[in-house]
This record gives C-alpha cells, sequence and structure tokens, in this order.
C-alpha cells in the first residue's frame, strides 16, 4: 500500500468528522461524502461541520468535497465508512461504481440490518472486496475527544499487516496512539456489542443503580462479549486487551457515550420513539440489541446472554426498566 493512496470518508456524523479530522493531519487531500448538501455548502463556508463537533475547523482546500457517493468512491483508493448502520444500506443502493479493488474500511458500529450481516462482510458477499482488503477501525477513542485533542488510541484490525499499517500511520498524530490486528471479525463484533453495554448501564443508571451495581455489570459484560464473541468467531485473543475491553469502558462510562445517554433516558422512564426523537444522533446500540439477540436466537448452541436479553426486553419487547433489571440483577455475579 503506497503512501499516494487517496483516502475518503463516507458520512457526516460526528465519527466521521473525527476520521476527516485525523486524515486531514497527514494527507494533502482528503475525499468526504456526505449526502445533505446543506452541511456541504455550510461547511465551505463556514469550514465546520454544522451538525456535529462545530468546534473543529478545516481547511477547505484540504477536502474534495460531494454529495455523489461515487465520485468519491472513483477518486479514492481508500473508503473509510462512517455512516450510521441503520443506514448503510439504503446510501450503498446509490454505489454503482466498481469498488472491487478498493480497499474499505469500516468505521461503523453495527451490523447491517437488511443483510444481517457484519459490514466487513456484506462488502465481501455483496460487493466482492476480498477479506484482505477489508480493514475496521476500533477504539476505544470518542469522536469529541478526537475533537478536543485528548490522547486517544485506535486498532485498525485488517487480515493484511501491511494495509493495517498503512491505514494507522495516516490516522496518526501527536494525539492519536494505533496498533493493528489481525482479528477483522472480532473487532467487528466488539464496535457492535459494547454499544448494547453502553445502554444497560444507562438504564441502571437511570433507574438509580450506583457505581457497585455498575462495576458488576461491566464485569459481567467483558465475560458475556467474550461468550459472544468466541461462539461466533474462535481465535486466539486477549479480551482484555484495549480494542475490546478499552472499547467497552470508554462507551459504558463516557459522558460523551451517546449509547448510555440513550439508555439512561428508557431508565427515567423515555420511551424509546421519545429517547430517540430527542436525541440529535443515533444511538447505535438500539439495533445492534436486535441484531445481537437474533444472531444468537438462530445460534444451533444459544450463548448465555442476561445482559444482551434484559436490554432486547426493554427495548423490543417494552417491558419495565425496572422489574427487567431487578431480575437481572440475580444473573450477575
Amino acid at each position: 500500500m503506497s503512501e499516494s493512496k487517496k483516502y475518503a470518508v463516507f458520512g457526516a456524523g460526528s465519527w466521521a468528522t473525527a476520521i476527516v479530522k485525523m486524515l486531514c493531519e497527514n494527507l494533502e487531500e482528503v475525499g468526504w461524502y456526505m449526502r445533505s448538501t446543506y452541511t456541504k455548502e455550510h461547511l465551505l463556508k463556514e469550514q465546520h461541520n454544522p451538525s456535529y463537533l462545530s468546534s473543529v475547523e478545516f481547511r477547505t482546500e484540504q477536502l474534495k468535497l460531494s454529495n455523489d457517493i461515487n465520485k468519491i468512491a472513483e477518486w479514492a483508493d481508500v473508503l473509510i465508512f462512517a455512516i450510521p448502520s441503520a443506514f448503510m444500506y439504503s446510501e450503498l443502493e446509490k454505489l454503482t461504481s466498481d469498488i472491487t479493488n478498493k480497499t474499505v474500511v469500516s468505521a461503523v458500529k453495527g451490523i447491517i440490518p437488511e443483510s444481517g450481516l457484519l459490514v466487513g462482510e456484506h462488502f465481501h458477499d455483496i460487493y466482492h472486496i476480498p477479506f484482505e482488503n477489508i480493514a475496521v477501525i476500533a477504539g476505544p477513542c470518542h469522536a469529541e475527544e478526537v475533537a478536543l485533542e485528548r490522547l486517544s488510541y485506535l486498532t485498525i484490525s485488517c487480515a493484511d499487516a501491511v494495509k493495517a499499517k498503512a491505514i494507522a500511520k495516516n490516522l496518526s498524530s501527536d494525539y492519536i496512539k494505533t496498533k493493528i490486528s489481525d482479528d477483522i471479525i472480532g473487532v467487528e463484533y466488539v464496535v457492535m456489542l459494547k454499544n448494547i453495554y453502553a445502554i444497560a448501564a444507562g438504564i441502571a443508571h437511570g433507574l438509580g443503580y450506583g457505581d457497585n451495581f455498575q462495576s458488576v455489570l461491566m464485569s459481567n459484560s467483558i465475560r458475556e462479549m467474550k461468550r459472544f464473541i468466541k461462539k461466533m468467531h474462535k481465535m486466539k485473543r486477549n479480551i482484555n486487551n484495549s480494542a475490546y475491553l478499552g472499547d467497552l469502558l470508554v462507551t459504558g462510562y463516557s459522558v460523551f457515550s451517546r449509547n448510555r445517554m440513550f439508555g439512561n433516558m428508557i431508565g427515567k422512564g423515555y420511551t424509546v420513539k421519545s429517547a430517540q426523537m430527542e436525541m440529535n444522533m443515533v444511538a447505535e446500540g438500539y439495533y445492534a440489541t436486535k441484531s445481537a439477540f437474533e444472531l444468537n436466537k438462530t445460534n444451533q448452541k444459544k450463548t448465555r446472554l442476561p445482559i444482551i436479553n434484559a436490554v432486547y426486553e426493554v427495548l423490543y419487547e417494552n417491558k419495565n426498566p425496572k422489574k427487567v433489571f431487578q431480575k437481572l440483577t440475580e444473573k450477575l455475579d
């Protein structure tokens, strides 16, 4: 993977904006696809995203902006997707360009609902991208802290170590430390599952549970996550590494976590719909909960997932959060 590769980001949310900021530290030009014409025009005029991380200012001459997904896909060699999983399918339906020989990087935090596949699997099965040309960006890292240039860590997973190192280098800076991994499937599942556990932590907080219970909840969450991932993709991995445990902790505890915020609102009595309407960002864990529950349901040997099941009951079966979590407390250790 040569230094002359052109990079582009697809999406205009907070994580997409943060990734563009990281790339702009290292590259002369960065492609950026966004659906909204208003966002593009505002960015060109005011040098910042009007809706997300508005404190981050860009040099617009460094950006190749477009509302045409095919234009950016044709221009770039490395395509980084940071579109919420619930909207990925509809955005990709606009894609008519041949991306078979491109490097595709997922910064998406969930399974694509329409196909039931991880983002990497979806690109492999539908767009025939070889697995060695697919990578995943994982944390622990919040977009808001990237905007503030606080020290953050990223893990880049790819079967091809050369590609992983090249991507990691172009995302690195004084405030971004990177490492690489070959556990692409495991890391993709973590990126999805951590948001479910963050919702659980938020519900618990909204119900009035304290730090003692939260620590038990997080401890059980990492073990539940390990069981789930091992069932889906068995390989040697240290679940206590930053890409797994670290990403879970920052998402479960941080004030910047939209999934924790969403869960907190549910715990305080908001309906799912009212919580979604009040938040101006997508809580990926809502969609991930259904995906994880259904994946386990269709598995021949089901994994014990008391926390995921509890969140599913609250979000999709409209069960009383207080009663569900009272039962959950008896299943944790």
